[in-house]
């Protein structure tokens, strides 16, 4: 399939206002108006309508991912292979096409129950981002708003083989962490390792992290001294990953999630060979909280039974 990378996110949150303020505050980001989802936050994070959207909910979780298909025939081709693999999915009426601020959406959920969307058409305004604070903005342009991480209680073939036969993203590698893992990165994404990781979790399920792009090591840094402003808590300290040649600190939200904010020191070029380091990180991430946050929680918590 022709996916760009992830082009929005949303969440469920119990903490609509403390998003609104670290949001704004902490993040740089903006709040975005969408007519006909008044309830509910969005952000923007660069021209496009909107990047995020928190809805109020009884628990904080992942409530959808949104893949961007590059154009409309690219759109329809996804269709085609989901209807041959006999993946089900819900087309979007035109209500949700128009909340989403794109041309046409699906629903569908992978085999490990998370709930994602493709779209194409993503609406824009040029030079309509204003960051609400001090901020030299964000990368996104051919690659995507950003990665993440999510925890599932089962990582099966059948993931693997979804996320890398049927939805055409490429395997990564398996990273430096303990346990079960994998990185998969979409189709034309050449820019990053990877959109989207599953880790191993057994009996828990949720988002363990997002990673954003900025454009300035000065954005990197200025975050970081308002998290310590703040207080807020962090997970890991600036440094350096093994397999990235980039610079990033990692802290958390108030969903829960960490959040990790990356500066690029040069472009990232796809390996030759898969990486194994031996090491999470070439210096500095010292861990200061679990990598597990709040936000990854016992099934129980969710009102889910094991398989």
């Amino acid at each position: 399939m022709d996916i760009i990378g992830v082009g929005y996110l949303g969440f469920e949150t119990t903490k609509l206002e403390e998003w609104r303020e670290y949001g704004t505050e902490v993040m740089g980001w903006s709040v975005a108006q969408v007519a006909g989802d008044e309830d509910a936050l969005h952000f923007k994070m660069d021209d496009r309508r909107n990047r995020f959207t928190f809805t109020r909910g009884t628990i904080d979780r992942l409530a959808y991912v949104g893949w961007e298909a590059i154009g409309r025939m690219e759109f329809l081709a996804a269709l085609e292979i989901f209807t041959r693999e006999g993946v089900a999915f819900e087309r979007g009426d035109a209500d949700l096409a128009a909340r989403r601020g794109v041309r046409e959406v699906i629903r569908f959920k992978d085999p490990a129950g998370f709930q994602h969307e493709l779209f194409y058409g993503q609406k824009f305004t040029p030079d309509s981002f204003l960051p609400s604070r001090p901020h030299g903005g964000f990368l996104t342009a051919e690659r995507g708003m950003c990665h993440l991480v999510v925890i599932t209680p089962e990582y099966t073939d059948a993931l693997e083989d979804f996320l890398t036969r049927i939805m055409g993203f490429r395997w990564y590698g398996s990273g430096a962490g303990k346990g079960r893992t994998g990185f998969f990165r979409s189709k034309l994404n050449d820019r990053t390792s990877h959109d989207i990781a599953y880790g191993h979790g057994p009996g828990m399920r949720g988002i363990q992290h997002i990673g954003m792009y900025l454009k300035e090591m000065r954005d990197v840094g200025q975050t970081y001294d308002r998290v310590q402003q703040r207080q807020i808590p962090m997970m890991m300290t600036l440094g350096q990953h093994t397999q990235d040649p980039h610079i990033s600190f990692y802290h958390y939200s108030p969903g829960g999630f960490a959040v990790e904010s990356i500066w690029e020191m040069r472009p990232w070029v796809p390996e030759l060979f898969e990486p194994n380091p031996e090491t999470l990180s070439a210096w500095g991430h010292q861990l200061m909280g679990p990598i597990l946050g709040p936000s990854v929680k016992k099934l129980a918590e969710l009102g889910e039974e094991a398989a």
